[in-house]
């Protein structure tokens, strides 16, 4: 049988990055591709105990249906842990536990997209927003970036070309893919653009706590007087993936709606897993696994970019982030990426080429490298088939 599917689904036919995953789950190839966490630093043990005293008090609750808003003890750790410390001042009933980060944006996406509506997002920008966006037939207008992130007088030629539009998606702090952090200056005009032309910030910010040099920089959400930033952020990069939590911040209004739209989804996000994670919170003091895994991620990333400059052919361009879990790069000249990248597979290394990561067109060359969830040796012998396999290509 033939089945009618809705245009929300994605173009199987053209599925890039499922045969970029394909080809670096291969056990023959060194993966650099991902964006998984260092699966030694999840606290195990921490849990196990946890697991204990919520089997112990509060077993019954854990197990039953919860609040589609999200457990209110969690919510409470999230606005004591994660926001107060990042200058956002945020109450229980301005918190909503999604199901991740993918299920925020989908279902703010559901909120505020119909088929044509325009929406600005950063080129380049996180490839599944992407894919979420045009699964429900958004006009995605790319606004570039530099070294600092958006840059404010390209976002402003956008808004006043688009009055449109309906919604800016962004990742101001070690953006995904580049790395790229927005400083402080730019924050406050963002926001204030934002306000003056009446269009909502949807601030996308899982690795945020992971800064490993530099000064800290407070959230987008911070600088917002009038509610017109919606915040999100994860546990996935700082506790693990495997809960399937993250957060939404906002006003009462936008969180009331928000739920409504995710009971449709899924009710409330696991239950159990919200009463582990905020027992571990209680208990635990979360900023110590966070500096463990900074100074890891550090150590990897000095690593790995060593390695870009000692092992790539001159020319090749790097980013210099001060945390996260990526590293942008560009091959000099008019690169087929996808052809490189089937050269470095037939190396034994892989990587994510650039041009899934832009809604519009990309800039040749470009790469994404992860260093998180790989060690030292591997980073060794992986950067040398890397650039190996770069010279390869370039001397043909």
């Amino acid at each position: 049988m033939t089945f009618k599917y809705s245009t929300h689904l994605p173009n199987t036919e053209n599925d890039t990055l499922g045969a970029i995953l394909d080809a670096a789950a291969n056990p023959e190839v060194i993966s650099l591709a991902g964006g998984l966490p260092a699966a030694e630093l999840f606290p195990v043990e921490d849990f196990r105990a946890s697991a204990n005293r919520v089997f112990d008090n509060q077993g019954a609750a854990a197990l039953q249906y919860g609040e589609s808003a999200g457990l209110p003890a969690l919510r409470n750790e999230v606005a004591k842990n994660f926001l107060k410390p990042r200058q956002i001042e945020a109450g229980v009933k301005n918190i909503a536990i999604s199901t991740g980060s993918e299920q925020a944006i989908e279902q703010i996406a559901k909120m505020f997209i119909d088929e044509g509506d325009t929406v600005f997002v950063e080129a380049p920008t996180y490839l599944c927003t992407v894919d979420v966006f045009r699964s429900f037939g958004a006009k995605i207008v790319t606004v570039p970036m530099d070294e600092d992130g958006m840059r404010m007088d390209a976002l402003e030629e956008a808004l006043k070309a688009h009055p449109e539009v309906k919604l800016i998606y962004t990742i101001p702090t070690f953006q995904n893919p580049t790395g790229r952090t927005m400083p402080v200056e730019r924050r406050k005009q963002f926001v204030e653009l934002a306000d003056q032309y009446g269009v909502p910030i949807l601030e996308d910010d899982p690795y945020g706590a992971i800064r490993y040099s530099g000064e800290a920089v407070p959230p987008l959400k911070a600088f917002d007087k009038t509610g017109n930033v919606i915040y999100m952020s994860s546990f996935s990069k700082i506790l693990a993936p495997g809960f399937r939590l993250g957060f939404v911040v906002a006003s009462e209004d936008f969180i009331t709606n928000f739920t409504l739209m995710k009971q449709m989804a899924d009710l409330h996000s696991d239950n159990f897993s919200q009463y582990l994670v905020a027992d571990y919170l209680k208990n635990n003091d979360v900023n110590k696994h966070i500096e463990k895994i900074s100074a890891l991620y550090k150590h990897r990333f000095e690593l790995m970019q060593s390695l870009i400059e000692s092992e790539f052919p001159a020319g090749v361009k790097h980013s210099n982030p001060e945390g996260g879990m990526f590293i942008w790069c560009q091959v000099p000249g008019d690169i087929d990426t996808m052809a490189l990248f089937n050269e470095c597979a037939k190396q034994g290394v892989a990587f994510v080429p650039g041009e899934p990561f832009y809604a519009g067109d990309s800039e040749s060359g470009t790469m994404r490298l992860n260093f998180s969830n790989v060690d030292d040796d591997t980073i060794r012998e992986g950067m040398k088939r890397l650039g190996a396999a770069i010279k390869k290509f370039l001397d043909k």
